[in-house]
């Protein structure tokens, strides 16, 4: 395991209202080869342009995603006197790493791992782990609050495409959803990546379904929304996190909504990090942006602290970031879904009026 150190000139924090004092060594831990190497370097870059605006130094180590690597990540970031650190795409890593990271009292915040069993584990353990990504389960919670709270009068239906993402995404909905006395109209799974399913809208029609929950990808759910416009249906479609896709090759229709994770590069938080990276022109695409806000968080958790741990500080505190406000509950988990109601709009999804929220 490898650690590079990036040291950031001070000069730039001074006129950005950084002083050395809350100035902090905080560690990005993130693949730099293999299959997650484009993730990787979305986090380090992230994170680099982040710790300029805070003044912090970054200690760059990467992450091999086996759990072999977790001591020597640890290790390193102990031997760095690293305060915290951000990143941590692979659970393999966090699982090693973690006993020891509570040893050094060096809080991990993870931008992307989601397993609960990993959290569970950290409760029990006492280990210093958090996360800035949902948890499993997000997505169907806040589709099933929706539904609730804007189709309870609507005939519904339910319709998936058998994979095993879609399937239990729709039963976990629906387990949400029977106890409030939403029982779906019509329910029927769908053969995926088809060139039609004029079938099917005929079928939901048929059954009197005005609002659709479609559990799969998000051309199937492109399919789905143009036969219906082509049967003359006026059918209103919702779909979870798999529609932040390519929008291709059929294009989704306007109004199609999904439940997933916004464009935070669109959100009013971002605009000073989103100029930043694009003054060095980098897109904020992907993980960037998570990585800034991570930094950001840790910057702020220090300056804090006071006579606590930054251990500490990170789980009670509440912080302004690129991606908004982000606050732990006892959980260690976000006190807030991440998840938000969008609606297809032109060539992207943007988030729906806040009355419907």
């Amino acid at each position: 395991m490898t650690a590079r150190r990036f040291i950031i000139a001070g000069v730039l924090a001074s006129f950005l209202g950084c002083g050395s004092a809350s100035a902090a060594v905080i560690g990005v831990v993130a693949p730099r080869s293999g299959p997650y190497a484009s993730l990787g370097n979305q986090i380090f870059q992230g994170a680099r342009v982040a710790a300029e605006a805070t003044g912090d130094t970054i200690i760059e180590i990467d992450e091999s995603c086996e759990e072999s690597g977790g001591l020597k990540v640890a290790r390193s970031l102990a031997e760095a006197k690293a305060v915290a650190a951000i990143g941590f795409l692979c659970v393999e890593t966090l699982t090693t790493a973690l006993p020891q990271l509570k040893a050094a009292r060096i809080p991990a915040v993870s931008i992307s791992v989601r397993s609960k069993i990993l959290m569970e584990d950290t409760l029990r353990n006492g280990w210093p782990f958090f996360r800035v990504a949902p948890v499993e389960g997000d997505e169907a919670e806040k589709l099933s609050e929706i539904i609730l709270d804007l189709w309870k009068a609507e005939p519904i239906a339910f319709v998936e495409d058998g994979t095993i993402y879609g399937r239990e995404l729709a039963g976990a909905i629906r387990q949400k959803l029977e106890p409030a006395g939403m029982t779906p109209v019509f329910s029927d799974t769908f053969r995926p990546g088809q060139e039609q399913q004029v079938a099917l809208v005929r079928r939901v029609a048929k059954a009197g379904a005005t609002h659709v929950f479609v559990g799969g990808d998000r051309n199937d759910a492109a399919i789905i929304a143009r036969d219906a416009a082509s049967e003359n249906l006026q059918l209103i479609l919702m779909g979870g996190d798999a529609l932040r896709a390519a929008n291709r090759p059929v294009p989704l229709r306007e109004g199609v909504l999904a439940v997933a994770l916004p464009d935070y590069a669109a959100l009013p938080s971002a605009a000073a990090a989103v100029a930043a990276l694009r003054e060095r022109n980098i897109d904020p695409d992907g993980y960037m942006l998570p990585s800034y806000a991570a930094v950001e968080l840790v910057h702020q958790a220090v300056s804090k602290s006071g006579n606590r741990s930054v251990v500490e500080a990170v789980g009670n505190g509440s912080f302004n970031t690129a991606i908004g406000p982000i606050a732990f509950d006892k959980g260690h988990e976000l006190t807030e879904n991440p998840f938000r109601l969008l609606e297809w709009r032109g060539t992207s999804f943007v988030l729906a009026h806040p009355a419907t929220e």
